[in-house]
């Protein structure tokens, strides 16, 4: 196929990175120069690989101008993501120096201009030569040196584009930033900007993210996104816009199976809306979740449990002790619980995942936890945001979300890590309580937006083949939550705590 015909068939050029041609709203405009910094290890030969890869695949001709790699090394990086370069040109530095070997040495020029000036020859005619549509420099840092001097520098850039201004050809320029800042020259000179990042926390793997600095006249999702090197290339994760995903969906609610529940709810969770289970460890919040995921399974329903804080093992062999037999259901895809390392997870990527889970038809989505879903979480100040943009997106696909939020502390007053009731439009509180010398569990509904619910504290109990057993409203009894109760009446026939034959 003739670069006409590729020409005439899109004016966009796909990247060969699914998640960045989405960004790009389908690629990038073709025919123009863009610069790809970033600092050692983020991913730009990766990206450049790919993106050349992605052409040859479309019939286009590549070529990779390396300076400061060498074969070898480029074929080790294709080799671990199961590439072949064969299909695409390359030029190295090393071709050019020994073709200047030898030459007779000028000296009435400096003799960085004479290479300088050597090396862009030589570049140009390799191009002329091989006249592809897609062109990879790597890297800039070895102009730079070339050039020694800033004017310098910008008049070779220059003469770059104006070579390629004609030649209907779409290049990437890769800059390692051994400058030390951004080259603001360059940024001006090219048609856009692609910044790549590495950010290293205190524990876990490296986070990487892509940041869209400019595309002149093309309209892309702006802000930071995650990316992942994995086996096969690089992945990047479009940051989630709530207010691009509407679908519509039926306003039935969800109940639990359980009626005592049910009834201090309202009569279930309406769908489109998000839940909060919080309380300290122990109470019932994560059982009480995976009770709605099997009801739900149980009307033929797909639920996507994510565990943060707890094996898949402990959450079958719990839920199968309340008499709950979840394993027929995972194994018949209508439940779906994956365990999630915080530490090795990026938000971003958590996120993906809930979207195609929605998009394969998932109806109950469960967090357990938020506290591990803030330990994903690169920089804690972002959290409320993200997470208003995946409560927001699944409540407009007719999602119910059911979020655990473990508390600190045990009895009396309980502290968690951050605030984000509020993003709830139920919330659902657990608490310890200390009554006839025992430590009891208590369960209230103190929020509900989409309707009316119990206001009453009742006693919760899990018991070993009996399941959730909820007590009569305790009335008699004030500062439950506080773990402490007050009795009001006196007597056995006011005492409203369940009796288990203890």
């Amino acid at each position: 196929m003739n670069d006409q015909a590729i020409e005439s068939r899109s004016p966009l050029c796909t990247t060969g990175v699914e998640g960045l041609d989405d960004i790009l709203n389908g690629g990038l405009p073709r025919n123009r120069i863009y610069l790809i910094q970033g600092d050692p290890g983020v991913g730009k030969t990766t990206l450049a690989l790919q993106f050349l890869l992605e052409g040859a695949a479309k019939g286009e001709r590549g070529l990779y101008i390396t300076l400061s790699e060498t074969r070898e090394e480029l074929d080790a990086v294709a080799g671990s993501h199961g590439w072949n370069l064969d299909v695409i040109s390359l030029f190295e530095l090393s071709a050019i120096q020994s073709a200047f070997e030898d030459e007779t040495e000028n000296t009435f020029f400096h003799p960085s201009e004479v290479e300088l000036n050597r090396t862009t020859e030589a570049l140009l005619g390799e191009i002329e030569r091989i006249n592809p549509t897609r062109v990879v420099f790597d890297s800039l840092s070895e102009l730079r040196m070339l050039a020694e001097t800033p004017l310098r520098y910008r008049r070779q850039i220059l003469r770059f584009k104006q070579h390629f201004a004609g030649r209907k050809c779409t290049v990437l320029l890769l800059d390692d930033r051994s400058s030390g800042q951004n080259d603001l020259q360059i940024e001006s000179i090219a048609h856009g900007v692609l910044d790549l990042q590495r950010l290293s926390p205190a524990y876990g793997v490296s986070r990487r993210q892509l940041n869209i600095r400019k595309i002149r006249g093309v309209k892309f999702r702006e802000g930071y996104h995650d990316v992942i090197l994995q086996t096969g290339g690089m992945v990047v994760f479009p940051r989630l816009v709530a207010a691009e995903h509407h679908a519509s969906f039926s306003a039935e609610g969800l109940t639990s199976g359980i009626p005592e529940f049910d009834e201090m709810l309202g009569g279930g969770l309406d769908r489109g809306t998000s839940s909060m289970f919080m309380g300290p460890p122990g109470t019932g919040k994560s059982t009480l979740a995976m009770q709605f995921a099997h009801s739900a399974a149980r009307r033929g329903e797909k639920s996507y449990f994510i565990a943060f804080d707890e094996t898949i093992g402990t959450l079958v062999s719990r839920a199968r002790q309340l008499g709950m037999e979840v394993q027929p259901f995972v194994d018949s895809g209508l439940l779906r619980v994956e365990q999630v390392d915080p530490a090795e997870i990026s938000p971003g990527e958590l996120t993906d995942r809930v979207r195609r889970a929605v998009k394969d038809g998932v109806k109950v989505v469960v967090i357990d936890s938020i506290n591990g879903y803030l330990n994903a979480m690169p920089e804690e100040r972002f959290l409320n945001l993200q997470l208003h943009e995946l409560l927001s997106y699944l409540n407009q696909q007719g999602v119910v979300t059911i979020m655990v939020l473990a508390q600190q502390g045990l009895v009396g007053s309980m502290q968690s890590a951050v605030d984000v009731t509020y993003l709830a439009d139920t919330v659902v509180l657990f608490r310890y309580f200390e009554a006839r010398g025992a430590i009891r569990q208590a369960i209230s509904t103190i929020k509900k937006r989409s309707g009316n619910h119990e206001r009453t504290i009742r006693e919760l109990r899990l018991s070993e083949g009996r399941g959730f057993l909820f007590g009569e409203p305790l009335r008699d009894m004030q500062g439950v939550l506080t773990g402490i109760p007050v009795y009001h009446r006196d007597g056995p026939h006011d005492d409203k705590l369940m009796n288990l034959g203890e």
